[in-house]
């Protein structure tokens, strides 16, 4: 006779993370979307799109110039027979000293690398999940102000830093540190930030994988509308 053993359904914990204030006081939880932050870490598929977003950067600036760019040479060095020397017809040709470049860097080169749009969020819901485990981000309510201020911003991340245990000030004031998340557009805050070292700002909807990567903390402000909006990316 057969027997079957019936599996219990296990229910998986809710992934949840504290709300901060500017002042570093705990004012809420939040739960957050285990399609946005429970996704496992996909190493190749985070190096593929950092790697094409590093290259829609690139500049292409050095540039040589051929032999129609190159300055005189009109005038034919030789007439072209009788004088028991290879023909010619400009003195800036390639082979020539002083003439064109053959096959040098021109400014013509496209870099840049098509990414899908799916593959993009899959990539950014990947590193924000590894950052969540690793308790590289911290959430707070608000950071707006009526004025822009640094020595505010500066406060608001020390008490930030100290509240979660985290260090969002560079203390040797060189490299990344923190990387501010706003949920819109806000003057304030921009200029309030843009003169600490080490941290920048970003509106929540331009996020991508590489910038995220590129430093080691993530503030997002305003978690209830943010975590929405990243939801929605993926639709």
């Amino acid at each position: 006779m057969e027997t079957t053993t019936t599996k219990k359904d296990t229910v998986m914990p809710k992934l949840e993370a504290k709300v901060y204030s500017v002042a570093g006081k705990e004012v809420s939880t939040i739960t957050l979307s285990e399609s946005v932050f429970g996704r496992a870490f996909n190493a190749d598929l985070v190096h593929q799109v950092t790697t094409a977003l590093a290259a829609n950067k690139r500049q292409n600036r050095a540039h040589t110039k051929d032999r129609s760019e190159v300055a005189g040479g009109g005038k034919k060095p030789w007439k072209q027979k009788g004088t028991g020397r290879a023909r010619h017809g400009s003195s800036r040709s390639p082979i020539w000293r002083h003439g064109g470049i053959t096959f040098g860097p021109r400014t013509e080169r496209d870099y840049s690398e098509k990414i899908n749009r799916k593959t993009r969020v899959a990539a950014l819901y990947a590193v924000l999940s590894q950052k969540v485990k690793d308790g590289e981000i911290v959430f707070v309510d608000s950071l707006a102000s009526s004025e822009p201020k640094t020595s505010m911003a500066v406060k608001a991340l020390e008490a930030l830093g100290k509240a979660t245990d985290t260090t969002l000030l560079s203390p040797k004031k060189t490299g990344h540190t923190a990387l501010i998340a706003t949920n819109e557009y806000n003057e304030n805050t921009i200029k309030s930030f843009r003169n600490v070292t080490g941290v920048a700002t970003e509106e929540l909807r331009n996020l991508n994988p590489l910038e995220v990567l590129s430093y080691r903390y993530l503030v997002i402000e305003n978690p209830q509308e943010s975590l929405k909006a990243l939801e929605q990316r993926a639709k």
